[in-house]
């Protein structure tokens, strides 16, 4: 009765703690004078900073050319040599189909927009890859005449056909009436995949090839999830070279490297992605991330800054590049329909066992459930049948508890007579568990049975296209926090929102950290405190998940409420610690057969306390 009215204590001990956290926050808010002066002085800030620099927004800002200006295109065409050939223009060519929208510009043949038409944000806004400059694509080459050209500052004519019930543009730079480089883009209806390939005819006396041409192409990722943090933490450049090696630059820094034989490479901006795939691997790459997010705000519209740079071969002078564009959905359903370019493969299932787990078990699983039930009962369901079948190793686990428990009297007793000699103390200790038929270790083995389980899982929930936007309960949106008050203040580490299913987990961990780890938990000397760290983890837990996906929360709510009720139960209509206890008895008169390994420690360290002995003599 004592043990129970110390752990009410805790709780509401707990409780008041987090409640006088949440009370000091609130008093140490600024008033609004204050946050009317601080967003003022911030204004200015960037008024001056705006004043010394260029806007940072656009990443393609190639020189503008005046078309009005006869001067200016006259000065433009001398610039560019034999490629004035081409006429400027401003026109914007647009294709699309039912899935995607993308808009081609004159000034560098490439493409300025790309839009989902079945996607928005969580603010309603058009899903947008490409948009308002964040992107550029161009190739640098030198020409015969000494002159450094980038194509995104050339102008191309365009011409749009059909081919096949295939929408067919053509992008050309022209040097004369036969001379010219060209971008084809072909759009296949109902198809997020765009044929793309970049050939030159007459070209071979105009670009130099004794120097490289390179292509590059750079995209800031924008921003679509309420969480700019979270979203950020799932963007990543991703490419698949060396016949088939999936590699990552890093999701938290800046980073960069030089590989070879790259076959795609892919702008993941977490449920959505632009990949440009060649259909002859690439034979180097220079790629790049920069992290452009340091804390969470609800003003930053991007999250990374992506880079490639790839050296294109010639062929007798000429170019001749075959590629493919995607810019669509994260979603597996959609990229398993390019099994031949492997582009499933870009989605961060997990490494190892953790990925297979995924790709192969808890997608396709979840993808049966919810094409019948609700989402978010789908994973209520889901989260049941794993728990049940994950029910024998619960009940290895705790029975391994309730022999521990059985033999603790003798461990105290053996602990109290050889306090002053831990080696023969541990002897012992290992011989009672021998004749007992108890290991120590049998315990940890059922929980590093679940690691993978719990780790494929903890990757699933945020990565899961399946869940984005789609509600339960109070949740709008599975894939993302949900919110059932919002804070007048910003709490660090935890944010400006209270998201309820974070809250029914922590206090479903808390319950079921008192029944495991909660009990027969003597402090040991120098060991951390054991109902220190119960209670902080649920804390933990709550600050942690305030801002990842609902649905990873409602997971971890069913789970643990789930174990609870199978270890009840198992403790209270399963096992008997009166049969645990005469099974154990039973055991120690059974003459125990040792195993090589437990011979071999057997003796060594009864050779270790001989040797104690002689030398104390």
């Amino acid at each position: 009765m004592e043990e129970k009215k110390v752990d009410i204590n805790s709780i509401i001990g707990f409780v008041l703690i987090f409640g006088i956290l949440i009370f000091m926050f609130y008093q140490n808010q600024p008033t609004p004078e204050e946050q009317a002066a601080e967003k003022a002085k911030q204004e200015q800030v960037v008024k001056e900073e705006s004043d010394e620099v260029l806007p940072s927004e656009s990443i393609n800002q190639s020189p503008v050319v005046n078309l009005q200006d006869s001067t200016a295109v006259a000065n433009y065409q001398g610039k560019i040599g034999a490629f004035g050939y081409t006429k400027p223009s401003d026109k914007v060519t647009k294709l699309e189909n039912e899935l995607v929208s993308l808009e081609i510009s004159n000034k560098g043949g490439q493409i300025v927009e790309a839009r989902m038409k079945q996607y928005h944000t969580y603010d309603s806004i058009p899903v947008y890859l490409v948009h308002e400059g964040n992107a550029s694509f161009g190739l640098n080459f030198t020409t015969s005449d000494n002159r450094v050209l980038n194509t995104k500052d050339l102008y191309f004519e365009p011409s749009l056909t059909e081919s096949n019930g295939n929408k067919v543009l053509s992008m050309k730079a022209k040097a004369g009436p036969n001379n010219f480089l060209e971008y084809r883009y072909e759009m296949k209806e109902g198809d997020y995949l765009v044929d793309f390939t970049i050939r030159s005819q007459g070209l071979s006396g105009i670009i130099d090839g004794s120097r490289p041409v390179d292509l590059e192409w750079n995209l800031k990722g924008i921003r679509h999830n309420k969480s700019v943090e979270y979203e950020n933490r799932y963007t990543e450049l991703t490419y698949n070279h060396d016949d088939g090696k999936i590699s990552y630059l890093s999701l938290t820094s800046d980073d960069e490297e030089a590989e070879e034989d790259v076959k795609w490479l892919s702008y993941r901006q977490h449920f959505f992605s632009s990949i440009l795939a060649g259909k002859t691997n690439f034979k180097n790459a220079e790629l790049t991330s920069k992290n452009l997010v340091e804390e969470e705000s609800k003003d930053i519209k991007f999250t990374k800054l992506f880079g490639a740079k790839m050296p294109l071969e010639l062929t007798g002078g000429e170019l001749a590049q075959n590629m493919h564009w995607y810019y669509g959905p994260t979603d597996v359903k959609v990229l398993n329909q390019y099994k031949e370019l492997g582009l499933d493969d870009s989605i961060p299932f997990g490494w190892g066992i953790f990925g297979w787990l995924n790709r192969y078990l808890f997608t396709p699983f979840y993808a049966f459930l919810s094409s019948f039930l609700p989402f978010g009962v789908a994973i209520v369901v889901m989260t049941i049948l794993v728990r049940l079948a994950m029910s024998p190793v619960t009940y290895k686990s705790y029975l391994s508890q309730a022999k521990m428990k059985v033999l603790k009297p003798e461990l105290a007793e053996l602990g109290e007579k050889y306090k002053d000699n831990a080696m023969k103390k541990q002897q012992e200790t290992m011989k009672l568990y021998g004749k007992a038929g108890v290991s120590p270790m049998s315990g940890c083995i059922p929980a590093l049975l679940q690691m993978p389980i719990f780790y494929a899982l903890f990757m699933f929930f945020p990565t899961s296209f399946a869940l984005r936007q789609k509600p339960f309960l109070w949740a709008d949106d599975l894939s993302s926090y949900d919110v059932v008050a919002n804070l007048p203040f910003d709490i660090p580490f935890y944010g400006d929102h209270v998201s309820l299913f974070p809250i029914l987990a922590s206090i479903a961990i808390f319950f079921y950290m008192t029944m495991t780890t909660g009990q027969n938990m003597p402090q040991q000397p120098g060991m951390p405190n054991m109902k220190f760290i119960m209670y902080l983890m649920p804390l933990m837990m709550l600050f942690f998940f305030n801002n990842y996906a609902s649905g990873l929360s409602l997971y971890y709510f069913v789970s643990n409420m789930i174990t609870i009720g199978i270890m009840l139960v198992i403790k209270n209509f399963i096992l008997d610690d009166k049969k645990i206890h005469a099974q154990i008895q039973e055991n120690k008169k059974k003459p125990k057969k040792e195993n090589k390994f437990q011979k071999k420690m057997r003796e060594m360290m009864e050779q270790a306390e001989e040797q104690k002995k002689t030398g104390k003599k």
